[in-house]
């Protein structure tokens, strides 16, 4: 039945259908079905373009009688009790829709959009509540083999992100109309608000039962434990939840030649590997004064050798300087100071330099870390230089990567307040093959968001055919959608105005 929706029948058809057959259906075989199409070759895109579809069939008719209760305090406790906030507000901002049907001033209606802005501000609190499901529930799902059904809600997330800053964004024109407001309602304000309600319902009668049924106690006392370090969405538990019997977070099984941390853990080598990759030199001093580490990256800044391990650090600079070693070192052990950076010019390049305190959770001194960096190159970086886009071990400027796609990801553009075309167009931009041209700006005034539009327009690209858009500031969300979708890319500024390419 589920196949049936991604095929084309109407979920009203398929709604009669699971009537018919057994009338409800276990909240835990939904995301058995979702996760077993996907494992069969549904690719997770379709999956999530139909999640809405898959809710609409299936909303009232999933069984929820074996549901396992939780107490006050538990995670999910909380996500539901931020849910009923949220709801709160959906439900005042639809009285106000319901208000600006009837009442609203012809010339522009202030105070009602203030109203509505407010609630909106309210509802932005919600990427919290999300951040907690991707960033603590969904791990712990995976461990059990559930991987599919979570990116699928955590797209939805993002389209609701979305949704949200697009409505917020089309309350920015001044003095709007009533036939303007009603327009805004219809195709910007309610659809976020709806997308908010959807997934209340995704997670109260699928997600949540689920989780309930196949995380533990003690996962679930792991993510009580890490929730206040993302914060809560519109509520604040007033009970501490614990587990009984649970009185600390459950141990990681020790693994013999591995270092475990509060967050993780490294075999040797990867720490190794690890603290010679990172940009910049570092030395470790103890708390008695004695060089104890020094990185061995490539490129090293000053010389260091394994002969200054358990040296004194006084012995490690020449005596004009020492005086002010002794002083640093003496802030640090006292508490007067935590950091000590300077910088200087060295051999043409600019060396930052700064010494770090280490302290232990009661405060107390372990020694001083140096950190050393050459940021010559770092201090010209302008604009933005998005993820994949950069150079390979086999690239030149003129010579593309031979592997993957060598036409994704070529943006060049300043983010600084001159006018310029990029001078570094890639080699198949040629703007005698634009197709389409699209000038998004009369849409975004209006808060319509042009990527639907986009999205069918690029649809009909043949290949080799180039597809402009026209914006005011970088389509980064856009762009990372087509080029997931297979499409090159490229942006530069004109006159103020970003002009991104499109090749299929």
């Amino acid at each position: 039945m589920i196949l049936q929706l991604h095929e084309g029948v109407a979920p009203e058809a398929v709604k009669a259908r699971l009537i018919e057959l057994m009338s409800k259906v276990p909240y835990g075989v939904v995301v058995e079905v979702e996760q077993e199409l996907i494992n069969e070759g549904l690719p997770e895109e379709e999956v999530l373009r139909l999640c809405d579809v898959h809710t609409q069939a299936l909303e009232g008719h999933i069984d929820l009688s074996a549901m396992k209760i939780v107490a006050p305090g538990h995670p999910v406790d909380t996500f539901k009790k931020e849910n009923r906030e949220l709801e709160k507000v959906i439900g005042q901002l639809r009285t106000i829709f319901d208000t600006v049907e009837r009442e609203y001033n012809e010339n522009g209606d202030s105070a009602t959009v203030n109203k509505i802005r407010g609630h909106f501000n309210n509802l932005m609190d919600v990427d919290k509540h999300y951040r907690r499901k991707e960033n603590l529930l969904f791990p712990f799902l995976e461990r059990y083999g559930i991987t599919g059904p979570p990116k699928v809600m955590w797209g939805k997330h993002d389209e609701t992100r979305d949704l949200l800053k697009n409505a917020l964004n089309a309350l920015d024109m001044p003095a709007l109309t009533s036939d303007q407001m009603k327009l805004k309602i219809e195709l910007n304000l309610a659809p976020a608000a709806k997308a908010i309600t959807d997934m209340i319902m995704k997670e109260e009668e699928i997600l949540f039962p689920m989780t309930l049924d196949k995380l533990t106690e003690a996962d679930w006392y792991e993510i009580d434990q890490q929730t206040n370090e993302i914060g809560y969405c519109l509520y604040d538990p007033q009970i501490e939840w614990k587990p009984e019997g649970m009185v600390t977070l459950k141990e990681e099984r020790k693994v013999e030649g591995e270092i475990q941390l509060p967050s993780g853990r490294f075999s040797n080598e990867e720490l190794l590997a690890l603290l010679n990759t990172v940009p910049f030199d570092m030395t470790f001093v103890d708390r008695n004064d004695k060089v104890k580490y020094f990185s061995q990256g490539k490129e090293r800044i000053f010389d260091r050798n394994r002969a200054i391990l358990g040296r004194d650090v006084r012995m490690c600079h020449p005596p004009s300087s020492v005086h002010i070693v002794d002083q640093i070192i003496g802030d640090f052990k006292s508490g007067k100071a935590d950091s000590a950076p300077f910088w200087i010019q060295m051999g043409g390049k600019f060396i930052h330099i700064e010494y770090f305190a280490l302290r232990n959770s009661a405060g107390e001194y372990l020694g001083t870390l140096e950190v050393s960096q050459d940021l010559t190159e770092k201090r010209s970086i302008q604009g933005d230089q998005r993820l994949l886009s950069y150079r390979k071990k086999d690239e030149t400027p003129d010579k593309p990567a031979k592997d993957g796609n060598p036409e994704k990801h070529e943006r060049n553009y300043k983010s600084d307040n001159t006018d310029h075309e990029t001078m570094n167009s890639p080699h198949w931009l040629d703007k005698s093959r634009i197709k389409i041209t699209l000038d998004a700006r009369p849409l975004l005034a209006q808060g319509i968001h042009p990527l639907e539009k986009v999205q069918q327009e690029t649809a009909t690209l043949q290949a080799g055919e180039i597809y402009e858009i026209i914006t005011p500031f970088p389509p980064m969300p856009m762009i990372e959608k087509l080029e997931a979708a297979g499409f090159a890319s490229h942006s530069e500024q004109v006159e103020g105005m970003f002009h991104t390419y499109f090749k299929k």
